[in-house]
C-alpha cells in the first residue's frame, strides 16, 4: 500500500495531480478540497489511497489524513464508489461530511450532485456510529449551522447587502470552517465580499 508520495509537483489540476518521486510520475485523483490545499510549490506531500481492481489501479490523494480518513469510511458504505466520495469531498470539507453524519443531517449529503434521499440515509445508517466513536464527538444538533448561517445571512440584508450576493460568500466561509459563529460568519463574509 503506497501511504503517501513527496515529490515534486509537476502538473496540477482540479481533478488530479502529477508528483514526480523516485524518477517516477504519479497520475493522483484529487477533490477540490485538496487541489484549494495544494498550493504551487515545487516540494509537495500527498496521502493516497491506491484502488485496486480487476482492470485498473487508481491512486486517490489528499492534502491531509483527515480527508483520506473521511474518504476511506464513504466508500466503505455501499453504493458509494470512489467517485462518489471524491464529489462529495469537492463538494463539502471533511469536517462538513463529518458533522453531517454525526447529526444525521440527511439535507447536506443529499446536496451533494448524484447523492440521492437514500443514498444519503444509508451513509449516515451505515456511518453515524463509527464516526462518532473514531471522533469522540456526541451527537450534533442538525440545524445550529443552518441556523447561525439564516442569522449571519439575516444581518448582512440588513447591513445593505442581498441575499443572493451575500449567500455564496458565506457558504464559502462555512465551508471552511463550520463551527464559526454568527459574528464570526459576519466578519468572514465581509472581507470576502
Amino acid at each position: 500500500m503506497i501511504t503517501y508520495i513527496k515529490g515534486k509537483l509537476v502538473e496540477k489540476s482540479p481533478t488530479f495531480l502529477v508528483v514526480e518521486s523516485g524518477g517516477i510520475g504519479y497520475f493522483i485523483n484529487i477533490s477540490l478540497n485538496t487541489f484549494d490545499q495544494i498550493k504551487d510549490k515545487e516540494n509537495i506531500l500527498v496521502y493516497t489511497h491506491l484502488q485496486i481492481k480487476e482492470d485498473s489501479h487508481t491512486l486517490y490523494g489528499f492534502a491531509q489524513k483527515s480527508e483520506r480518513e473521511i474518504f476511506r469510511l464513504l466508500i466503505s458504505v455501499s453504493g458509494i464508489g470512489s467517485n462518489i466520495a471524491r464529489t462529495m469531498l469537492s463538494s463539502l470539507s471533511p469536517v462538513q461530511i463529518r458533522d453531517a453524519i454525526a447529526s444525521a443531517d440527511v439535507a447536506i449529503i443529499q446536496g451533494v450532485k448524484g447523492i440521492g434521499a437514500k443514498t444519503a440515509q444509508r451513509v449516515i445508517l451505515d456511518l453515524k456510529d463509527k464516526v462518532l466513536k473514531i471522533y469522540n464527538i456526541d451527537e450534533v444538533s442538525p440545524n445550529s449551522n443552518n441556523t447561525n448561517k439564516e442569522e449571519a445571512l439575516s444581518a448582512l440584508e440588513v447591513l445593505g447587502f442581498t441575499k443572493r450576493q451575500s449567500e455564496k460568500v458565506v457558504d464559502r466561509v462555512l465551508k471552511q470552517d463550520t463551527s464559526l459563529s454568527v459574528e464570526d460568519i459576519i466578519k468572514q463574509t465581509l472581507k470576502n465580499l
